[in-house]
Formats: structure tokens, C-alpha cells, sequence
């Protein structure tokens, strides 16, 4: 048995695969999942409901068949889905006595530190008002091209569960668990019940294949749970057409994949920083490296260029080494790059900071608990 009596916030995300039922949506599915979180509301645990299938059920409605590609199109169906998707959730949460709540989220929402936090507050409000929060990309406006995109609801359910500090997350699949490789393709195949590290032969077993109308595999699974890792989350990968699959999760049944984090959790802002899409680089010469490395601010006399256009306090690349918070806009550092920290007011004038990074606000990709690494 596994001990989750102290879990009481977690992630629930459901994909495209375990939600469909001849090319649609199964309402009988979405009933019974509503059932088991009203049951794990009973028990005063909070649950967030990551949810793909607005794709799917947008294609069943047009009536359009196999694989949607094209981005107009799974653009145009996510348009025509998402309000079918909520309404039968809505019904079926309602029948249960709880209100839902829809939260549409883009990567540019969570990189930003005012939307971020904002969203934060407003989930943080919801969960208090016994709501369950149903969230899902904005697929209608998301796209890769123009830096809004995820690129699938694994990564943004275990984004969500680092931004909100939930106990665990849970990613119900068309799959039971992790094997050590594909069961679809090898017949002795062998479930991996514990996972306490994401080594390189896991990685390995991790399959690529999705469905017709989902971006993800286990593959992505895996590099979700590495981001659930850095905020000390725990990972349940398991079949979502199990019999009271969530209830029986939570009761300590062994169901499916534990993926169980052995490095130290990360500070929140660490987290938002490692997690956030960088706006731009700063390039800085070795000995600028060594000293930050070394816990130093960066100063402007190590800078050697500037890539993007960004602003005071966004997310930026130092050499892709690591992510750090800039303390001046791309077009200052480009007017105070090689010089001494003494003229930067005189540049940029009395009330800049004389310092492009702080120690505090740089996160090294090669951290051995960082994603990245």
C-alpha cells in the first residue's frame, strides 16, 4: 500500500484518448470522473482538473476524421470543442453539487510574473470556494510560432502542480503504467512500479506515439514528471478507465507508475524561473560565468551581447547555461554591455540598479534537480 494521507491538493490531467469514445467525448466517463472528485472533496482534498479534448470533441462536431495537423484547423476545432467539453463537465459536476470553473491558460501566462501570480491568487480563491478548476491550453490562440504554446497538457499539468505547490500529480493515460518498454510492441514487457530518479534507461522506455487528435506520449509524460520533481510533487501514471481509478489512487492502492522525487524541492521563484520561456539572451564572457556560478551578480562590464527585445524583470537565456530575471530592458543593456557598474547611472540615469542580474534570480540549467539537466 502507498501512504497519500497527507495529499491534500493535487492535479488530476485526463487525455485525449482516455476522454474519447467513438470520436467524441464520453459522458458517462466525464460523469464518473466528477463522481470520485466529489467523493475526494468529502474527504477536504483540493483537486484540479487538467483536461485535454476540446481538439476531439471540435473534429467530432465538424465531423471531421483522423489526425487534425494542420494548426488552422486544430485551431478551429479547439474553438468549436472547448464550450462542448465545459458543458458536459458542467453537467456532470453540477449533478454532483460542485461548481466548475474554466481556466484557459497560454506559456505566455505563466512566464509572465504579474499574470502569473494573478492566476495563482485566482486558483488559490477557487479551491477556497470549494470550485473545481478545469484547465486546458488555449489551443484556439496557442501556437508554437509565436511562443504561446505548451505544446501539450502533460507539461501544462505539471507546470500547474509546480505553480500551485500541489501534493501530487496524477496523469490518467490510455496506458496502465511505465514499462521498461513498449508493452504495444514487446509481449514481456514489464511494468515499472517505482520511479525515484529519471535516468537515461527510463527515458529510454518512455514511448512517442499519441493518439489522433493529442500532442503527447510517454515521452512527454516523463519530462512532465521532471518538472513535478523540482517542486517535490509526487506522480501517479496509471490507466484512466480503471474502476474508480482517482478514489482507489488516494485510498493507497499500487495503480499504475510512483514516481517518488528524491532531490530537494526548489523555492517557488526558482521554479517559475526554470519553468518560464526566456525572452532573449545575454551572452557574458568566462570570467562573468565563473562568478555566477560563484553566487556573484552579473554586471554589465561582463556582457558581450544581447539577442531579443525584452523588458525589465523578464525571463532571459545567460549563454543557455542558465535562466535569470533581468534587472534592465534589453535596449540598456545593449547601452551599458562592456562597461564598469559606476557609469551605469550615468548611462541609464540615477534610478537604474548598477547590476544587469541578481545571485537570487539565476537558475543554472545543468542543477542536477533542475529539468534541463
Amino acid at each position: 500500500m502507498r501512504d497519500l494521507a497527507s495529499v491534500k491538493r493535487m492535479v488530476v490531467k485526463i487525455g485525449t484518448a482516455t476522454l474519447s469514445r467513438d470520436g467524441g467525448i464520453d459522458t458517462s466517463y466525464v460523469r464518473s470522473v466528477a463522481r470520485q472528485i466529489a467523493q475526494l472533496h468529502r474527504q477536504e482534498r483540493q483537486v484540479l482538473l487538467v483536461t485535454s479534448g476540446a481538439i476531439g470533441m471540435g473534429a467530432g462536431a465538424l465531423k471531421l476524421k483522423g489526425p487534425i495537423t494542420e494548426l488552422p484547423l486544430r485551431q478551429a476545432c479547439a474553438a468549436v470543442g472547448q464550450p462542448l467539453l465545459m458543458h458536459e463537465y458542467h453537467k456532470a459536476f453540477q449533478e454532483e453539487g460542485l461548481s466548475v470553473s474554466q481556466v484557459l491558460l497560454t506559456a505566455e501566462v505563466l512566464s509572465k510574473r504579474k499574470s502569473y501570480l494573478n492566476l495563482r491568487n485566482a486558483i488559490e480563491t477557487l479551491l477556497n470556494l470549494s470550485v473545481v478548476p478545469i484547465l486546458n491550453e488555449n489551443d484556439s490562440v496557442s501556437t508554437e510560432e509565436i511562443g504561446t504554446a505548451f505544446g501539450d497538457n502533460d507539461r501544462l499539468s505539471a507546470l500547474v502542480a509546480s505553480k500551485i505547490d500541489a501534493d501530487l500529480l496524477i496523469l490518467l493515460t490510455d496506458i496502465d503504467a511505465l514499462y521498461d518498454k513498449n508493452p504495444r510492441e514487446y509481449p514481456d514487457a514489464k511494468p515499472i512500479r517505482l520511479v525515484e530518479e529519471i535516468t537515461e534507461d527510463i527515458r529510454r522506455a518512455a514511448g512517442k506515439k499519441g493518439s489522433a487528435y493529442s500532442t503527447g506520449g510517454m515521452k512527454t509524460k516523463i519530462e512532465a514528471v521532471r518538472i513535478a520533481f523540482t517542486a517535490g510533487c509526487r506522480v501517479i501514471l496509471a490507466h484512466g478507465r480503471e474502476q474508480d481509478v482517482l478514489c482507489r489512487i488516494l485510498n493507497g492502492e499500487e495503480i499504475g507508475t510512483l514516481f517518488l522525487p528524491k532531490s530537494a524541492k526548489l523555492p517557488n521563484r526558482k521554479r517559475w524561473i526554470l519553468h518560464s520561456r526566456p525572452e532573449g539572451t545575454i551572452y557574458v564572457d568566462a570570467g562573468a560565468m565563473a562568478a555566477l556560478r560563484q553566487n556573484k551578480s552579473l554586471l554589465p562590464k561582463g556582457i558581450t551581447g544581447i539577442e531579443g527585445t525584452f523588458s525589465a524583470g523578464a525571463v532571459v537565456m545567460i549563454n543557455q547555461q542558465a535562466k535569470a530575471v533581468t534587472s534592465l530592458n534589453s535596449a540598456e543593456l545593449r547601452q551599458v554591455a562592456g562597461k564598469h557598474s559606476s557609469q551605469i547611472r550615468q548611462i541609464l540615469g540615477p534610478n537604474h540598479r548598477d547590476v544587469a542580474v541578481v545571485p537570487e534570480d539565476i537558475v543554472f540549467l545543468d542543477e542536477p534537480n533542475n529539468p534541463s539537466a
